[in-house]
This record gives C-alpha cells, sequence and structure tokens, in this order.
C-alpha cells in the first residue's frame, strides 16, 4: 500500500489526478502536454517510482468504423513495449478502458518537450550541439533499423523528436505509423509528414532509407529554423517539388558547405543514400565524442 496524505481541501499546492490506471501506480493530471490527430498525453506521476511520465489516450470511438487503425495502435504499443534504446522513448505500460473505450499507454516524459519547440525557443546553438542531437537521433534509428524485425519510423520529424534539455539527450517517439518490416526491409504504405517524406514513399516501395530522407529534413529545420517547403502552400505542390528532386528552398540558406553536403547525403536517391551506421561513422561527426551523453545515461535502467 503507498503512504498517501488525505487531500486536504485548504491545500493549494496539492495537484489532483484526474484518473488513476487500473493497478493505482499511475495518476494523471489534467495538464496537456501535447494533443495529435488521435492522442492526447497529459502529464502523469508515477507513484511507485517518484517520476513524472506521460499518459498518452487514445479515443478508440474515433476508429469504430476502423478495425486495421485499431490493430496498428496496438501494434504501435506493443511494438514500442519491447524497444529498449536510449535514444528511443521508453513505454511502461498499457491498457485498454473499456468504459471510456480509450487506449492509455504511459511513456517516459522527456522534459523539454519537442525538438522543433525547443529550437525555435533556443535560437543560439552552436553546431556542436546540432551535431549532438544528430547524431543520438542516428543512434535511434540505426536501433530501429538494425532490430529484428527491422522497423521504419516514417513519420520522423522535429515533432516526433523530444528533447531533456538539461542533459543535451535527444529522443525518437511517436512510433504510430512504424511499420515492421523484416527480412523483406520494404514497404507499401503511403503515411507521413509531406515535407519529410522520401520521394519513394509517394510510390509506396520503399526501405528504411526513408527515415534517412526524413532525417536530412531534421537536420535542415534544426539548421535553419524553417520547416522544409515551408514555400508550397499545398501538399500537392510539395508532392510535386519532391518527386521531381527539387530541394527545399531552405536549403540554400545552409551556408555551412560541409553541413549542406552532409544534408545531401541524406537526401540522395535511395540506393545512394548511406544507412544509420554508415553515417554515424561520417567525418562530420569528427570530435563530437558519445561521453557527453553516456555518462547523462541513468534513464535506461
Amino acid at each position: 500500500m503507498m503512504p498517501s496524505a488525505s487531500p486536504d481541501p485548504s491545500d493549494k499546492d496539492g495537484e489532483a489526478f484526474v484518473e488513476i490506471d487500473p493497478t493505482g501506480r499511475y495518476g494523471r493530471y489534467n495538464e496537456l502536454l501535447g494533443s495529435g490527430a488521435v492522442k492526447r498525453v497529459y502529464r502523469a506521476f508515477d507513484q511507485e517510482e517518484g517520476i513524472e511520465v506521460a499518459w498518452n489516450q487514445v479515443k478508440l470511438r474515433s476508429f469504430s468504423n476502423d478495425p486495421i487503425m485499431i490493430d496498428r495502435l496496438y501494434s504501435e504499443v506493443r511494438l514500442l513495449r519491447s524497444l529498449t534504446n536510449k535514444n528511443i522513448i521508453s513505454l511502461y505500460n498499457v491498457w485498454r478502458d473499456e468504459d471510456h473505450n480509450n487506449l492509455n499507454f504511459i511513456t517516459e516524459v522527456c522534459t523539454s518537450g519537442n525538438l522543433r519547440e525547443y529550437r525555435k525557443k533556443h535560437r543560439q546553438v552552436s553546431m556542436k550541439a546540432l551535431k549532438k542531437w544528430s547524431k543520438q537521433i542516428l543512434k535511434g534509428l540505426n536501433y530501429l533499423h538494425t532490430h529484428e524485425p527491422c522497423i521504419i519510423h516514417r513519420d520522423l520529424n522535429c515533432s516526433n523528436l523530444f528533447v531533456n534539455g538539461n542533459i543535451g539527450q535527444v529522443k525518437i517517439g511517436d512510433l504510430g505509423l512504424a511499420a515492421i518490416v523484416g527480412k523483406s526491409h520494404s514497404a507499401h504504405s503511403i503515411l507521413g509528414t509531406p515535407e519529410f517524406m522520401a520521394p519513394e514513399l509517394y510510390e509506396e516501395n520503399y526501405t528504411e532509407m526513408v527515415d534517412i530522407y526524413s532525417f536530412g529534413m531534421c537536420v535542415l529545420e534544426m539548421v535553419t529554423l524553417e520547416i522544409p517547403y515551408s514555400e508550397c502552400d499545398n501538399v500537392a505542390r510539395i508532392y510535386k517539388k519532391v518527386c521531381s528532386g527539387v530541394r527545399p528552398q531552405a536549403l540554400s540558406k545552409v551556408w555551412d558547405s560541409e553541413v549542406r553536403a552532409f544534408i545531401e547525403k541524406c537526401l540522395a536517391q535511395p540506393r545512394a543514400r548511406p544507412s544509420a551506421a554508415d553515417l554515424l561513422k561520417d567525418p562530420f561527426f569528427d570530435g563530437i565524442d558519445d561521453d557527453d551523453d553516456e555518462n547523462d545515461d541513468t534513464s535506461s535502467s
């Protein structure tokens, strides 16, 4: 039994849980950390460990006529539970709330939110710091791509990358569109965020190399603070440019030739694109040691 003080109505500092999981371990607060098309993420607390966590809630009634989507959500969550890597968001628990028709899952929370917001907030960042972030994203991708079976994220962008700003740690989250492709390493459905999608994704025949392309676009956004193809006012225009090999205008704003060449490598034709493991060995990362993030890894125990 957990020791708990009885709620004192005059205690203005304490926060009340609005929901508790079936085991009684996790409590959800009312504060929303983020919301997407199908998912709301709330701040929550793990009473057993005494740590803050994220409570992800998916309203299954939005998919009452879409059993495929429900299956996909379940498979995301099952997949996440099996992953252990310090550059991938950890999943702690999952259950279905039949009464409210919700799928709930508890994940690790990152103190500084997503990389897009974090980068906007902190405009003065050295190239060294951007390289450190990039290297950690690649480590997470390398883990997914070399996993048995192989996992393609398919929706990598700066709003799905999360930051612990106090230790400069970056983690890949939101594996909701991930494809588990196994030995063939090829997948066939079109989904993702258009500005970050590799041209072959639109052709419905692709491999984990689509994540490398998206990673290149993430680096571009980190460097320029601009979402790629923001000059296009609709998805059809983006699609047309991507498929005809026209690079986003933001790329011409990257003055540093080394950085630009590195991004171009990631955006190359699929067969010419390096793997995450190759990119980790790229001279771009020379002098960027791992010690800084190795020593801070207390979260994977």
